[in-house]
């Protein structure tokens, strides 16, 4: 059988490492980028996602050393509480860097080859902020909304070339993004949710990989698995 290879972005964050391993699971060989070196991966490569140089340069080096990336994962980011008022323009600033622009850096990166092949999936994590809003997080839903405008609009240009493309968008997860003082882990709130709990990381990865491997039929969709926090 040929050798998969697969590209998470965000590798060692909860959500990343969870999908480099669900994949692994299904034997595709990973590569990982992050600011620090994952774990995880088969081969693990330190960039910021932010800037598409190294982005360029990480995707060049993976494909010369791994072969060519046939699925991508963009998983990476980060997350704060802070009334609207308080957000440092900066803030504004890098949160849209990270989230949209390193979505766009990956795309960049790694579709020509992708619509050369004639095949490949692109899925990016999103949020069910995106879907249902929240109150101090207007940089983060903003940048996560972007996202999921940006997977519609690339489904729509690259479907007919073979490639997919799709976003999750899934509610509070039991990640070490959320701190254990976060208002998502008070009783009160998980008691809100049908499922009474939250999501788990590999739950994510379990509906990654579904669009991934299994939903050929999906383009511009947006899977959120939120424990019903979003109905």
């Amino acid at each position: 059988m040929r050798e998969r290879v697969a590209l998470v972005a965000g590798a060692a964050g909860g959500i990343g490492s969870a999908m480099v391993r669900e994949l692994a699971g299904r034997g595709w060989r990973t590569a990982g980028l992050d600011l620090v070196p994952a774990a995880d991966p088969d081969h693990s490569v330190g960039v910021d996602v932010a800037v598409p140089e190294q982005v360029h340069a990480a995707v060049r080096r993976i494909e010369r050393e791994m072969g060519p990336i046939e699925a991508a994962v963009c998983a990476a980011g980060h997350y704060t509480i802070v009334p609207v008022s308080d957000i440092a323009w900066p803030d504004w600033q890098r949160m849209l860097r990270v989230h949209l622009g390193g979505l766009v850096n990956v795309c960049r990166a790694v579709t020509p080859g992708m619509v050369e092949r004639g095949r490949g999936a692109l899925v990016a994590v999103s949020s069910a902020l995106a879907i249902g809003g929240g109150d101090g997080e207007a940089h983060y839903i903003a940048a996560k909304g972007a996202m999921i405008g940006l997977v519609r609009s690339l489904a729509a240009e690259l479907a007919p070339s073979g490639v997919r493309v799709n976003a999750l968008a899934p509610g509070p997860t039991d990640t070490p993004l959320l701190r254990p003082d976060s208002p998502w882990r008070r009783p009160a709130f998980l008691q809100t949710l049908p499922t009474g709990r939250l999501t788990t990381a590999e739950e994510v990865a379990f509906a990654g990989a579904y669009l991934v491997e299994e939903g050929t039929f999906c383009a511009g969709e947006v899977l959120s698995p939120n424990s019903g926090a979003v109905i």
